[in-house]
C-alpha cells in the first residue's frame, strides 16, 4: 500500500485552528487527532465526514471544552493530517472501522464517550458505538445515518457518488462550500484544500461515496444490520440535531427517533444550515451536546 503524508507546512496559519496535533501509529498508517480540554473529563468524540477533516469542528471544540469536556477529534485516514493511501482500492468500510477502532480503543482506550457524528462520521461512529456499547454513554447525530443497503438511496446521493468516482476534477473546497448554507471565506476554503496538495492525495475522498452500502448484499450491509439490532435496544441518550437544508440526509432524524429507544423524550433540534451544519450552526450544535451531557450529570 503506497501512502502519502501531507507536508506540515500546508497547515500553517489556518484560521481558528490553534489546536495541538497528536498522532497514533496504526501500523501501515499514522492517524492524526485533536485532544483538547481536561484529560480527566469524559470524552466527546467528534467524527467528521466527507470530504472534510477535524477543521470542520474548529468552532464547536472551544464551546465543549469551555463547558469542561475533553474533545477528541480525529482525522480519518485519507483526510486532514492523517496519512493517505493513494489507491481507491486501499479503502473499505471495514478498514476504516479497523483504523478508527485502533485509535479510539487500542491507542486512547476511551470510555464513557459521548459520540458526535455527521456524514461518514455517523457510518463509522454508530457502528463503533453499537459494537462497543459499554464504552459509549450518549450519541448525538447531525446529518448522518447508518445505511444497510435495504432502502433506496436518494437521487442526490447517487449523483454525488458518480461524481466522486468519475469526475476528472474533485474540488474539495468547492464541494464544502456547496454543502454549506453560508459562503466560506477564501482562508477557510484554503484550509479545506490543505490536506490535498494534488490529486494523488484524494483517493480516500473519492472512495468514500462508493463505500456507502447501496444494496442488501453490500460487504458492509450485514454488519450494519447487526449494529441496528443494538441501536434498536439503545436506551442511553440519543439526540438528533439535523439541519433544515440537507437534501441527502433529510428525514433520517425522524427515522432514528422512531427506532431508537434512547431518542424518546430528547430535545431534538432542527438547526439552520446545509449538509455541513458545523459550519452553519456550530455554537447551537455544540450547546446541544453540552446540554445533553448536563442532563445526564445534573
Amino acid at each position: 500500500m503506497d501512502v502519502l503524508r501531507t507536508p506540515e507546512e500546508r497547515f500553517r496559519d489556518l484560521p481558528d485552528y490553534p489546536f495541538e496535533a497528536h498522532y497514533a501509529d496504526l501500523g501501515d498508517v499514522r492517524m492524526h487527532y485533536l485532544d483538547e480540554g481536561p484529560t480527566d473529563a469524559s470524552p466527546v468524540l467528534m467524527l467528521h465526514g466527507e470530504p472534510s477533516w477535524s477543521y470542520l469542528y474548529r468552532h464547536m471544540i472551544p464551546v465543549c471544552t469551555g463547558a469542561g469536556h475533553r474533545v477528541i477529534a480525529p482525522d480519518l485516514i485519507g483526510f486532514g493530517k492523517s496519512d493517505k493511501p493513494t489507491c481507491i482500492e486501499d479503502y473499505s468500510y471495514q478498514r476504516h472501522m479497523d483504523w478508527l477502532r485502533a485509535l479510539i480503543i487500542d491507542h486512547l482506550d476511551l470510555s464513557d464517550i459521548t459520540l458526535v457524528c455527521q456524514d461518514w462520521g455517523s457510518l463509522l461512529g454508530l457502528r463503533l458505538a453499537a459494537e462497543h456499547p459499554d464504552r459509549f454513554r450518549a450519541i448525538v447525530v447531525g446529518n448522518g445515518m447508518l445505511p444497510t443497503g435495504d432502502q433506496t438511496a436518494p437521487a442526490a446521493f447517487k449523483a454525488w457518488r458518480a461524481f466522486a468516482l468519475y469526475s476528472p476534477v474533485f474540488p474539495v473546497s468547492a464541494i464544502l462550500n456547496v454543502g454549506t448554507g453560508r459562503t466560506l471565506s477564501r482562508a477557510e476554503k484554503k484550509a479545506y484544500e490543505a490536506p490535498f496538495p494534488n490529486r494523488h492525495y484524494k483517493a480516500g475522498a473519492r472512495a468514500f461515496p462508493k463505500l456507502v452500502p447501496m444494496t442488501p448484499d453490500d460487504p458492509a450491509s450485514e454488519a450494519n444490520r447487526q449494529a441496528w439490532k443494538v441501536l434498536a435496544e439503545w436506551e442511553k441518550p440519543f439526540l438528533t440535531t439535523f439541519s433544515n437544508g440537507d437534501p441527502i440526509t433529510r428525514g433520517g432524524d425522524r427515522y432514528m427517533q422512531s427506532r431508537i429507544p434512547g431518542a424518546q423524550g430528547q430535545p431534538h433540534l432542527t438547526l439552520r444550515g446545509g449538509h455541513f451544519l458545523q459550519e452553519d450552526s456550530p455554537v447551537a450544535f455544540a450547546e446541544a451536546v453540552n446540554g445533553l451531557i448536563a442532563g445526564m450529570t445534573g
